[in-house]
């Protein structure tokens, strides 16, 4: 690709990288210590929900519940020193629709980010998986310029590296375990990443209720454990998987491996699965 400077810098401008995931406390589970680690290297960080999560709650209507998780949301955002952006669709009406993906396409024209954090391609939910369709899609149509966005947004042909983020209980639909190909180290972030998800406040009863996760947080602590563990080295991680270059960078463009150094590891037995 064409366009900027190394990992987004333009003239005038600083280096971007986003996460947007499906539901609001996503991004605190699988993505918020890879966006803290980029922040303490002079990253500019965007913090999305696509979706508003107006169903989870057993007890407010869906337009108070969507207004309760905006609001927990932003506070995490804050938490974590990353600009806000609005939720564009509700939980579980989601689907790959062109409307939809116009007005998301924009959000990625108008932030310009270097790196894009997503979910996994599959997953135990479909708001994931649809979610990371539209992503993938709309990073891609960035430098498109006979796609129209909503609002209109001028095209933009810079490199934004694109990875994939662990699935929620590190497994696929069916129960297969999935390894990532690459592992960030989170361990000195992980207590900020703590307080992010301590946020969100109203999905401590809802989701021990509906999908009996127990303590919340115990929750994400365990998961980022687990995926340290898997990369031999780390104590806190999250898992990376990174998309196929063609339409995104250069080839063979990693920028976490060279932004994050030794606290990034490459899985070689994944690598070898690509050769």
């Amino acid at each position: 690709m064409a366009g900027e400077t190394e990992y987004g810098v333009e003239s005038g401008g600083g280096r971007r990288a986003m996460a947007i995931c499906a539901h609001p406390d996503d991004i605190e589970f699988v993505a918020a210590g890879t966006l803290l680690l980029l922040k303490r290297e002079g990253f500019e960080i965007h913090y999305m929900n696509l979706l508003n999560g107006d169903c989870g709650s057993e007890v407010t209507s869906r337009e108070e519940t969507a207004r309760i998780r905006e609001g927990e949301g932003r506070r995490s955002a804050e938490v974590l020193g990353a600009v806000f952006h609005p939720s564009l669709c509700g939980d579980l009406v989601v689907t790959y629709d062109i409307g939809l993906l116009r007005r998301l396409a924009a959000v990625v024209r108008e932030v310009r980010p270097a790196i894009m954090l997503t979910h996994y391609l599959e997953d135990y939910m479909e708001d994931h998986m649809t979610t990371a369709r539209l992503v993938t899609s709309a990073v891609f149509g960035r430098a498109c310029q006979n796609f129209a966005t909503e609002p209109p947004r001028g095209h933009w042909t810079g490199d934004c590296a694109l990875y994939h983020a662990m699935p929620t209980g590190l497994c696929d639909r069916v129960r297969r375990r999935i390894r990532p190909g690459a592992y960030a180290d989170t361990t000195s972030v992980h207590d900020v990443k703590r307080r992010a998800l301590e946020s969100h406040e109203s999905q401590r009863a809802w989701l021990d209720s509906s999908q009996g996760l127990g303590c919340y947080v115990s929750t994400m602590d365990a998961m980022s454990e687990e995926v340290g563990r898997m990369s031999g080295r780390f104590r806190h991680a999250e898992g990376w998987t990174r998309h196929l270059h063609r339409g995104y960078t250069a080839v063979d463009e990693d920028p976490l491996t060279k932004i994050l150094g030794a606290r990034y590891f490459i899985d070689p037995e994944f690598e070898k699965l690509t050769q």
